[in-house]
């Protein structure tokens, strides 16, 4: 119901300002979207903006991301995500995670740092229904393939709540090592690496 409301005002936003998103994914190129074995990874698209809003004031699904859910009206929240999204093009790559034609979650590589060859992963898959079936897994392997295969990047790192083993487990069997523990916003992480096969 909810969402059925959020695509109905997404579509009158949409009509009412002529609005047109388009979304230049500096690890894409010419491709258009990356298959894993389950999923698809796309180019985000102002499409995707409902469940994104929906997942991002989700209190559950912010306490996994270290953070706290959105209080902002749908209309600022499309306002406001537009302007962040452009505003970090050169260092920071987004995808929706699909599978067939259905957005079930969000992926992300940020802090890219092409200097050091190194960058940050972030991966949500924000429908429920889809969890504890592979689909987050896979779609963190088919960025760490695409990246060690298609860029001279050569260290995929990232940062996960100390509690949460579950996450940890699953990132070590993409092949992530856990590195050492750190503190950030009064929250506990550990931070895990995975480099290039032919760099160990």
């Amino acid at each position: 119901m909810k969402k059925n409301w959020l695509l109905k005002l997404l579509s009158w936003y949409k009509y009412m300002n002529n609005n047109t998103f388009t979304y230049t994914n500096i690890l894409l190129n010419e491709i258009k979207e990356i298959k894993g074995e389950k999923i698809i990874l796309k180019n985000k698209s102002f499409n995707d903006f409902a469940n994104d809003y929906m997942w991002r004031t989700d209190a559950e699904l912010s306490t996994l991301d270290a953070t706290y859910p959105l209080d902002l009206s749908f209309k600022d929240f499309i306002k406001a995500y537009k302007s962040e999204i452009i505003k970090n093009t050169k260092n920071t790559a987004r995808f929706s995670v699909f599978i067939n034609n259905e957005h079930i979650g969000n992926s992300m590589l940020y802090n890219i740092d092409y200097f050091n060859k190194s960058m940050e992963l972030g991966i949500m898959i924000g429908k429920k229904n889809y969890w504890n079936k592979g689909y987050g897994t896979d779609s963190v392997n088919t960025m760490i393939k695409f990246i060690f295969n298609n860029t001279d990047f050569s260290k995929i790192y990232l940062h996960t709540l100390k509690w949460n083993t579950r996450a940890q487990q699953a990132f070590i069997k993409c092949g992530f090592k856990i590195i050492r523990e750190i503190q950030k916003d009064n929250k506990n992480f550990v931070f895990m690496e995975i480099i290039k096969p032919n760099l160990r």
